[in-house]
């Protein structure tokens, strides 16, 4: 079935997860899980997050743009940066918050990422850490691995920018709803009454990319949410505007380097 955004139910406190996490720590630990249809509202943390989506898939957003952050992936948000989550699949998630001050070196932009072995198996060591964090013990140099390990995180292309601009922003908003709509650069500028070299030129420089390039990201997204929750690649293929399955799979592996089956494997 379609993710629908009426399927969301009751909305979770964002700061619920947060409370018993121990404050003192420069390096703490959560372990959540959520049902399909779970909405978390826009919050901030004081702290760097990095959550790790066990299983299921989340919809991250933010005033940057949104994430689609499959199973076996994670999203790095930095701390103070405003972001909402939608649960399109039931999500069992790791996060690992981290004081700013005690990592300062951390990237300040978020970004989604390849979860690496090693990684995954320190994110999982870490959550059994009880007391505090000595330096020259067994614990203490988990949490250090991690650190050094979290400079080296792999960015995946699972992130779409969001315009400024209201020109931009009504194209967007449109194929984002419409993810298969196949209408031209130039039958925008018919529809907003913009040439169409100057709406070219406000998709590379406030987006970084083209039209096509957007619209391409667009329906790669949109495609992840459909998969995630079981959809056909047939299915979602004619629906993201591809005229066959292997063509809409090239695409998929060109970007993402794995082909949908092998990428929810």
């Amino acid at each position: 079935m379609a993710y629908r955004k009426k399927d969301i139910p009751s909305d979770v406190d964002p700061a619920a997860p947060w409370r018993d996490v121990p404050q003192h720590r420069p390096v703490t630990y959560r372990v959540t899980q959520y049902p399909a249809g779970t909405h978390i509202p826009g919050h901030k943390h004081q702290r760097h997050q990095l959550v790790y989506a066990i299983s299921g898939l989340m919809v991250v957003r933010s005033e940057v743009g949104r994430w689609v952050v499959p199973s076996t992936r994670a999203i790095w948000m930095p701390a103070g940066m405003v972001h909402a989550v939608d649960c399109i699949a039931a999500v069992h998630m790791r996060s690992l918050y981290i004081e700013p001050s005690f990592a300062p070196q951390l990237p300040a932009e978020p970004f989604a990422v390849q979860v690496a072995p090693l990684l995954r198996e320190l994110l999982q060591a870490a959550t059994l850490i009880k007391g505090e964090h000595i330096e020259d013990s067994r614990d203490g140099r988990v949490v250090r691995l991690l650190l050094d390990e979290l400079h080296r995180m792999d960015v995946l292309p699972l992130h779409l920018p969001a315009p400024t601009d209201p020109r931009l922003q009504r194209i967007c908003q449109h194929l984002q709803k419409h993810p298969g709509d196949d209408a031209t650069l130039l039958d925008w500028s018919q529809a907003l009454e913009v040439d169409a070299k100057t709406i070219q030129r406000h998709f590379a420089g406030e987006l970084g990319m083209t039209f096509g390039q957007w619209r391409q990201q667009a329906r790669l997204l949109a495609a992840l949410e459909r998969l995630a929750v079981g959809d056909k690649v047939i299915d979602v293929a004619l629906a993201m505007g591809y005229d066959s399955p292997s063509a809409f799979t090239s695409m998929f592996k060109r970007q993402l380097g794995l082909t949908p089956a092998a990428f929810f494997r």
